[in-house]
């Protein structure tokens, strides 16, 4: 805990030897503070302690901070990654919490990178050191904060930040105030930097699992679609032993037997034969995606899937072909899923209508989205190895895969990168 006579002291060693400000402005440094009420420092130090969040940090010490210096807004901008920095605030809300800033567009860069010990601002409005091209100052205009104190927050000797006071009365702050902005900055600046290396650390750690978890799950999923491709090739050859052989078989012994096969019967066998071993073949290889293109494929599965029935089917490409401007394990992959899905409404669902549509999202996103008006998806169909092996597609690609119950079912794949 700093007593109000060390943090004095400690402020006012650091208060002197100071650059110039520009011309027209006031420098605002002077040595010695002025009066700052009993226990202010000892009660923030105490609240601080019991914090572990910056942002509920700063919220929980404002009453204090404003007891020593009023403020509309008052808000601290640390150093993030390099070249970024983040902001805390009390106060007024603004952007500035909402998302990073680059260093070089901060309006308090000249302190963020040590080119002065502070800035005093009367009209931070018409401040050219707050208010440049490019600079992230929407909150000084917008919010109408005019007076302002800048100083920075110092960890070893080395600036890891400023604590900054805005208020609304253009004037407000005058050189007699900067000293106590200083002290309070050298009073938080240990706690907020502790704060911010445990955010940033325990950050670290959460990504270092996610990128773990992701990776067995990717691993467990390409195990259970190699395992997959191999039932799907002894299939195949069932398949072909079973039907293609026995057809073949049957059609040769008719042929060589004491009373052979008229030709039109022979021409209906060969002919139901040949289907037989297309259909196999599309399964195994996706030809007409390689010949036509990824809605045309689709389009063709959809027909063959629902049959001659009166189920009512259609593509909708909205993004001039974009699946076929993929890689081939991508556009391959996609099929599959889109394929799987069709086949799950087709067969399972009872569905009268299956829509497929291709679209582009905002963030450059692909999306393909299978629904149909079945019977939706329990809990039991949920379970289905199938499911599995759809989402096990998405990941090896890195989509994301939802499945949802939605007036039947709808199957949305989303890829995070639309092809140019």
């Amino acid at each position: 805990m700093i007593s109000p006579p060390a943090a004095e002291a400690a402020s006012s060693g650091c208060l002197h030897a100071r650059p110039a400000l520009p011309s027209g402005q006031s420098s605002g440094l002077s040595l010695g503070i002025p009066p700052v009420p009993g226990g202010v420092f000892e009660r923030i130090s105490a609240r601080l302690a019991g914090e572990i969040e910056l942002g509920a940090a700063l919220c929980a010490i404002a009453p204090e901070i404003a007891e020593v210096l009023p403020f509309s807004h008052v808000d601290i901008c640390l150093h993030d990654t390099p070249g970024w920095v983040v902001s805390f605030e009390a106060g007024i809300e603004t952007r500035w919490s909402q998302r990073r800033t680059r260093v070089q567009y901060s309006p308090v860069r000249d302190v963020l990178l040590g080119r002065c010990e502070a800035m005093l601002s009367a009209n931070a409005m018409e401040d050219p050191r707050q208010t440049f091209p490019g600079a992230c100052c929407e909150p000084i205009l917008n919010h109408r904060l005019r007076a302002r104190i800048n100083v920075p927050l110092r960890v070893m000797g080395r600036v890891t930040g400023t604590l900054n006071f805005s208020h609304g009365t253009e004037g407000f702050y005058g050189p007699e105030h900067v000293p106590l902005a200083q002290a309070l900055a050298d009073l938080l600046a240990p706690w907020f930097h502790a704060l911010h290396g445990a955010a940033r650390a325990s950050q670290a750690a959460q990504l270092r699992a996610r990128a773990q978890e992701q990776a067995e799950g990717l691993r467990q999923g390409a195990l259970e679609l190699t395992q997959t491709l191999e039932q799907e090739r002894q299939r195949i050859g069932m398949d072909l032993h079973d039907q293609t052989l026995a057809d073949l078989t049957r059609i040769l012994r008719e042929l060589t037997g004491d009373a052979p096969l008229d030709r039109d019967l022979l021409a209906e066998r060969v002919t139901d034969t040949i289907d037989d071993l297309r259909a196999l073949i599309d399964t195994a290889v996706p030809t007409l995606l390689d010949l036509f293109g990824f809605a045309h494929a689709v389009r063709v599965h959809l027909e063959r899937a629902v049959g001659a029935g009166s189920v009512e089917v259609d593509v909708e490409d909205d993004t001039d072909g974009a699946p076929d401007r993929l890689g081939p394990t991508a556009r391959t992959a996609l099929f599959r899923i889109t394929q799987e899905a069709i086949n799950n409404a087709a067969r399972h669902a009872g569905a009268r209508r299956i829509l497929v549509t291709v679209s582009s999202e905002p963030q450059d996103r692909l999306r393909i989205t299978i629904s149909d008006d079945g019977i939706g998806i329990g809990p039991e169909v949920g379970r289905r190895s199938g499911l599995s092996h759809l989402r096990t597609r998405a990941h090896l690609i890195g989509a994301d895969l939802e499945i949802v119950a939605d007036a039947g079912t709808r199957v949305t794949v989303t890829l995070p990168e639309f092809p140019a």
